[in-house]
């Protein structure tokens, strides 16, 4: 898994409620979706990844 820019702060995680989790997920979401030169038809395998590894960085 090739890594990213994406970066995760402790209080952007804790003090913001769900919909900062989902700009967060959206975020790193559309850099993978760049990453694959914007090609269409991934965007639940896009969004299922970003929330696989911006939680696993939540959790750390």
């Amino acid at each position: 898994m090739a890594k990213t820019s994406f970066k995760l702060t402790k209080s952007s995680s804790t003090t913001s409620g769900s919909s900062d989790l989902n700009s967060l997920i959206a975020k790193k979401a559309y850099e993978l979706f760049e990453k694959r030169g914007k090609q269409s038809g991934r965007a639940m395998d896009d969004w299922l990844e970003a929330e696989r590894i911006v939680k696993s960085k939540m959790s750390r």
